[in-house]
């Protein structure tokens, strides 16, 4: 007969023992490489800052043609003067105000309020069922007890 294993407790195997060879394993050297940056996901995109007034409602652009065309015949017809120098603040800009939209006014078709009516009759219909399944059960209940 074959001879049976003595019982062994199970679990983990304990690791066989190492061999020792006598030598001293050299230590890795740490060598650092410099990698160029990594190219960003996305450029930024800088977008223009409003004026400190806010923006305004009126077209800003129709005035100024009229400005530059006016402004080559007069430079003909008399010298240049002296132009005062400019400030660093900006000049004032008269707000107009946007006329307030009216609300939206909600409309119902026909279709919509055929809806709107079922729904009220079968809510209506549901609340009678089941206050009379109530008071059905509820005389029903005192009949069996009495």
């Amino acid at each position: 007969m074959a001879e049976l294993p003595p019982n062994l407790p199970s679990g983990a195997v304990p690791p066989p023992p190492k061999k020792e060879t006598g030598k001293v394993q050299p230590k890795k050297e740490t060598v650092r490489i410099n990698l160029p940056p990594k190219p960003s996901a996305a450029p930024t995109i800088k977008l223009p800052t409003l004026p400190p007034g806010g923006p305004t409602g009126a077209p800003s652009a129709a005035p100024a043609p009229a400005a530059v065309a006016s402004a080559p015949r007069a430079s003909l017809a008399a010298p240049a003067a002296p132009k005062p120098v400019a400030s660093a603040a900006p000049a004032p800009q008269t707000r107009i105000a946007a006329a307030p939209l009216p609300p939206p006014v909600p409309t119902l078709k026909t279709l919509d309020k055929a809806f709107v009516y079922t729904a009220v009759v079968f809510s209506l219909a549901a609340v009678g069922i089941v206050v009379w399944i109530y008071l059905t059960l509820q005389s029903t209940v005192q009949n069996f007890v009495s």
